[in-house]
């Protein structure tokens, strides 16, 4: 996914800017269940190279964009649109392309045309040098974040070792030198993958009474059934289904949440199924997103529950 300024105007104009897009960033992930293989910030748009087998691309594209321009826009009193319209995300087929478009987007920084013209070692230098993309946690492992997954790519060259990340270095070095275009090869200005993938999408997802080249991504989802969740979460927790609807505190929280990102319930669904309003449900999952940040073992309690759900099949 990318997006823009409004009228190409910079979305960050010093270091701290960039240091809450990404805390906002962290925390849209960890809501979202997004798997982040990638992203780079520039001055004036970022890139983002994200997983999802939620469907729930747009809400978390939503909430962290909300989350950092009302920031923005407090910081520099100001109002209205920062961003020049919806975000652009492209569908990549897994296998054949992520460990490109993740060296396509690493290389941003140094396509910048006063750094073009520079002789090749000085791009390079400048490029291992920029810290505002994931590009430092694949080429040097004491810079790795939490919040991005660096082990898929890397796995290609190796996986997460010395010997795979200066694989990694060195192949983005030939693709700078030789050049790396893909945007020749996104067919419909939608999907970046083989002609069996292309079709496959088309076929699995296209909605058939809308005549368009191509599917809308959004739509593409897997979400569990709500009975599904619940049953889970009964299972865990020694109770019954009834148990968890009136239950209270962390148990409440984690329902509501799980409930959010894996049966695709809204907070007004939710709010009805456990006789509250739509703002207490919202209030809610924030302060478990606080809980699990700050307390160890409803963390891991959380990550279990979070595995465990991922494994049902739909």
């Amino acid at each position: 996914m990318t997006n823009r300024g409004n009228a190409r105007m910079d979305i960050f104009k010093d270091d701290e800017d960039r240091k809450h897009f990404l805390k906002s960033l962290s925390q849209s992930v960890n809501t979202y269940s997004i798997t982040l293989h990638g992203f780079v910030l520039m001055r004036s748009h970022f890139h983002l190279l994200a997983e999802t087998s939620l469907g729930n691309l747009g809400e978390f594209m939503r909430h962290f964009n909300i989350s950092y321009t009302s920031y923005y826009n407090r910081r520099y009193n100001r109002v209205g649109h920062l961003y020049q319209g919806r975000y652009k995300s492209f569908l990549i087929e897994k296998d054949t392309y992520l460990s490109v478009v993740s060296r396509y987007i690493h290389l941003n920084p140094v396509k910048v045309a006063s750094i073009k013209k520079l002789e090749l070692a000085k791009q390079l230098q400048y490029l291992w040098g920029y810290k505002w993309s994931s590009l430092p946690g694949y080429i040097r492992s004491r810079d790795q974040l939490e919040f991005v997954n660096y082990e898929t790519v890397l796995a290609e060259y190796g996986g997460m070792n010395q010997a795979g990340r200066i694989r990694y270095k060195k192949q983005l070095t030939e693709d700078l030198n030789m050049g790396l275009a893909i945007k020749e090869k996104i067919i419909g200005q939608s999907i970046l993958g083989s002609e069996g993938f292309v079709s496959w999408v088309k076929d699995t997802f296209l909605e058939k009474e809308k005549d368009r080249e191509m599917p809308d991504i959004g739509k593409i989802h897997r979400y569990l059934s709500k009975d599904a969740v619940l049953t889970q979460l009964a299972k865990t927790f020694d109770r019954d289904v009834a148990g968890i609807i009136t239950s209270s505190g962390y148990i409440r929280q984690i329902a509501m949440t799980v409930l959010y990102k894996y049966a695709g319930l809204n907070n007004r669904e939710i709010g009805e199924l456990f006789n509250t309003d739509y703002s207490t449900v919202s209030q809610s999952r924030s302060h478990l997103q606080k809980k699990v940040e700050q307390d160890r073992k409803i963390r891991q309690l959380f990550n279990g529950i979070e595995s465990k759900l991922s494994r049902i099949k739909i």
